[in-house]
C-alpha cells in the first residue's frame, strides 16, 4: 500500500517511510491512497478473535512493507494484558478494551487501561515498538518532536523511553496541564527524554512541531520523526478498537452501533471515520467537544473557524483545549471528493488564521453520508455528568469521558447500542473529581505517589528558534 499527502505535492510513500517521517514534505497528512473494503466473510472470521489478533489482520492491510511474521510478533508484543494491566469496573485485561455496561445499550468502551491511564497508549504502545524495530532494521536513529495538551507526552514518553536510536522532544503548555500530567512526563529521567514546558497554550506548542517539520533542511539533519496524530501510524493503530468495540456490543454482523468520541484533535475520531469507511456497521459517530467547540461548530454549521491562543479557554478536560485540529485535515481530504488543490486553498486559510466556509456547497449537501453528529460540554454539564455516571451506573468517569457521555446522550439511535469512548481514567483529574463527587478517585499502586518525584523540565518562549537550538544541542 501507497500513502498520498492531503496536499498532492509529495510523491506516494511505503508504510514505514511515512512512518518515520510524520508530516509530508508538502505540509500534508498522509492517507492510504485507498481504503481497503472488509467484507462480510472478513467480519464474521474476525469476530471473537483476540485483540492482538484482530489488530494483525486489521493492520495487514495498511502495512506491506514489514514481513508478516515481524509485524505479528510486534503487535503480539504490544497487546498483553501486562501492558494493558489498569482495568476497572470488572472488566476483563485480556479483553484490552472492555465494555462497561452503562444501561440497555449504552456502554463505555475502556481504552485507558495502559502504563500512563490514557488512550493514546493503545497506539503510541505500538509507534514505540515499530520505531524501533524500523530504526534497528535500517541502522538509523530519529528525534522524535512532539506536543501535547496533556496524555499524548506521557504516553510518547513512556512508550519510547529507554528505546534504542531515539530521542523524544516534548512540547507542552506550562501550567495548562493537570498535576498529575505533569508528573507523569517530568519525573521521567530516562536520558533519551526531553520535556519543554512553553509559556502558551498548547496551539502554540503545536505550531512550533508544525514549523520545525516544514524546514526540510533541519528535519533531514537531525531526522526529526513525530508521533503526534499526524503520524499515521498512530491512526491506523486505533482504527482497531473500534472493531473490538463492535464485536463486543453485538451479536451478529448485520447490526448497527454508534461511537461517541470526545475530540480535540479529531485523531481519534478520524480512526472511526476510517473504520466506517472500511466498511464497519457504524450507524453514527458523535464528536463531543468541550468550551472550545470549533469542531462542533463546524459539524453544526460547515464553518471552520480555528481560534487564537488568546481565545482558547483553559477547562477541566485540558486535553481538548484545542483551537485547531490538527487531524481534520485528513477528514475534509475525503469530504471533498479527495481534491488536494481544495484542501490547499482551504488550508492557506487555516495557516493565515482564518476562516473557511463550506455550507453552501455541494461537499457540505454530502455530509450525512459521514455518518458524523456533535455537541460540546461545559464545566457545569461535565460536572453533572460525573454526578450521573456515578450516581446512577455506579461508574466513576474522568472529565473527557463525561463530555463524551453527556454528547451521546442527546444522540442516541433507537435500538442502536451506543459505545462512549473512555479516553482517561479519573485518577489524571483528581481536582474535578473531588467538586463533582466529594472524594478521590483511586489510583493504581504504581502512581500513588507520582507528583512527590522530582521534575525535569525545561521553560521557554515559544520561539521556534530557541526550540530548533535546544533540539540541535542535544540530538
Amino acid at each position: 500500500m501507497r500513502y498520498i499527502s492531503t496536499r498532492g505535492h509529495a510523491a506516494p510513500q511505503a508504510f514505514c517511510d511515512i512512518l518515520l517521517g510524520g508530516l509530508a514534505p508538502d505540509g500534508g497528512l498522509y492517507l492510504p491512497e485507498s481504503y481497503p473494503h472488509i467484507s462480510r466473510r472478513e467480519l464474521d472470521a474476525w469476530r471473537g478473535l483476540s485483540y492482538a489478533d484482530l489488530a494483525f489482520e486489521i493492520l495487514s492491510k495498511f502495512i506491506d512493507d514489514i514481513p508478516a511474521a515481524d509485524l505479528k510478533a510486534i503487535i503480539a508484543r504490544t497487546y498483553t494484558a501486562d501492558v494493558y494491566r489498569h482495568v476497572r469496573n470488572g472488566g476483563d485485561a485480556a479483553l484490552i478494551t472492555p465494555l462497561t455496561r452503562l444501561d440497555d445499550g449504552l456502554y463505555t468502551q475502556e481504552l485507558s487501561n495502559g502504563p500512563t491511564l490514557a488512550f493514546k497508549d493503545m497506539a503510541m504502545q505500538l509507534l514505540g515498538n515499530l520505531f524501533e524495530y524500523v530504526l534497528e532494521r535500517r541502522g538509523e536513529s530519529i528525534n522524535i518532536l512532539g506536543a501535547t495538551s496533556g496524555d499524548t507526552g506521557s504516553a510518547a514518553e513512556y512508550a519510547m523511553r529507554g528505546k534504542h536510536n531515539v530521542k523524544v522532544f516534548m512540547l507542552s503548555p506550562e501550567g495548562r496541564m493537570s498535576a498529575f500530567q505533569r508528573a507523569q512526563m517530568y519525573s521521567l529521567t530516562d536520558a533519551n527524554i526531553f520535556n519543554i514546558a512553553v509559556t502558551g497554550m498548547f496551539d502554540d506548542a503545536q505550531d512550533i512541531v508544525k514549523a520545525v517539520a516544514n524546514d526540510a533542511a533541519f528535519k533531514a539533519r537531525y531526522r526529526i520523526g513525530a508521533v503526534n496524530s499526524i503520524n499515521w501510524a498512530r491512526v491506523v493503530a486505533q482504527i482497531v478498537y473500534y472493531f473490538q468495540g463492535y464485536f463486543l456490543a453485538t451479536r451478529a454482523n448485520d447490526e448497527q452501533v454508534a461511537f461517541a468520541v470526545p475530540s480535540g484533535n479529531f485523531g481519534n475520531i478520524c480512526a472511526g471515520h476510517i473504520a466506517r469507511m472500511m466498511g464497519l456497521p457504524i450507524a453514527r459517530l458523535v464528536l463531543a467537544t468541550n468550551e472550545n467547540d470549533v469542531l462542533d461548530e463546524f459539524f453544526r454549521s460547515g464553518v471552520y473557524r480555528p481560534r487564537a491562543s488568546s481565545e482558547t479557554s483553559i477547562t477541566s478536560s485540558p486535553s481538548m483545549d484545542i483551537s485547531k485540529a490538527s487531524n481534520f485535515e485528513r477528514f475534509i481530504f475525503d469530504l471533498v471528493g479527495r481534491d488536494a488543490a481544495v484542501v490547499r486553498e482551504l488550508w492557506a486559510k487555516v495557516d493565515k488564521g482564518e476562516a473557511f466556509d463550506l455550507s453552501a456547497t455541494p461537499w457540505w449537501a454530502a455530509m450525512p453520508r459521514f455518518g458524523i453528529v456533535s455537541g460540546k460540554s461545559t464545566h457545569s454539564d461535565r460536572i453533572n455528568t460525573i454526578r450521573l455516571a456515578h450516581g446512577r451506573y455506579g461508574v466513576m468517569l474522568d472529565t473527557h469521558t463525561a463530555d463524551g457521555l453527556k454528547v451521546a446522550l442527546e444522540h442516541r439511535l433507537p435500538g442502536v447500542p451506543m459505545i462512549v469512548l473512555e479516553t482517561a481514567q479519573p485518577a489524571k483529574f483528581e481536582e474535578t473529581i473531588r467538586e463533582a463527587l466529594g472524594t478521590e478517585p483511586v489510583r493504581p499502586a504504581d502512581l500513588a505517589s507520582i507528583e512527590a518525584l522530582p521534575q525535569r523540565v525545561v521553560v521557554m518562549a515559544p520561539d521556534v528558534e530557541a526550540v530548533k537550538r535546544y533540539i540541535a544541542e542535544r540530538a
